[in-house]
């Protein structure tokens, strides 16, 4: 019986997908895209209303361990400047918390007042302010230790940063803090850099 040819080599399986190319190296971007006081987003300094890219932004938003704040786009890291916080909390009248983002927070820490009565905290979700919309709902939850509501002498007595009774929020200790001292305590950056700047 005479031997037969050998076989070609077999051809890849049509299932299996072609190789995708690696991802170039990108440069991060500085300086393009930012976050106002109010949560919402601004590219070069107009505001954004696009609902796609809205929704992008929001769902690709995190901070970094050197307290950066950005959005990856693909291969590319686009650093947010922050007019405020990384993250803007309105306050609903069921008592949740909820950030620019759409996501529900929970505070962490203690709340930090400036001098012009603007609330910062720790959550879950990262260092955030409350929107200023919302400050008279927060002033009106303030409780002195005793669970006595805060008085408007506790309120201007608090964001002149002078000592005062204790006061707190939601069973949190509530203290005045120069808004320059607000991001070294909360751990972000307002104005990310790029590493070894």
């Amino acid at each position: 019986m005479a031997a037969s040819a050998p076989l070609p080599p077999a051809a890849p399986a049509a299932s299996d997908p072609p190789a995708l190319p690696a991802w170039p190296m990108v440069p991060a971007c500085y300086g393009w895209l930012a976050l106002d006081a109010r949560g919402g987003w601004r590219l070069r300094g107009e505001i954004i209303t696009h609902p796609g890219l809205l929704a992008f932004l929001d769902a690709h938003y995190t901070g970094d361990a050197h307290g950066n704040w950005g959005v990856d786009n693909g291969p590319q890291r686009v650093y947010v400047e922050l007019a405020a916080a990384p993250l803007i909390l309105r306050l609903h009248p069921d008592g949740r918390l909820v950030a620019h983002t759409g996501r529900e927070a929970t505070t962490t820490g203690p709340v930090l007042v400036d001098a012009d009565g603007c609330a910062f905290l720790a959550t879950d979700l990262g260092p955030a302010m409350i929107d200023d919309r919302d400050l008279a709902l927060f002033a009106a939850e303030l409780r002195q230790l005793g669970g006595t509501p805060a008085g408007d002498e506790d309120l201007l007595a608090l964001i002149d940063g002078q000592s005062g009774p204790t006061l707190r929020w939601r069973e949190v200790d509530v203290a005045f803090c120069a808004r320059a001292a607000i991001p070294g305590r909360l751990g972000f950056q307002p104005h990310p850099q790029a590493i070894g700047t």
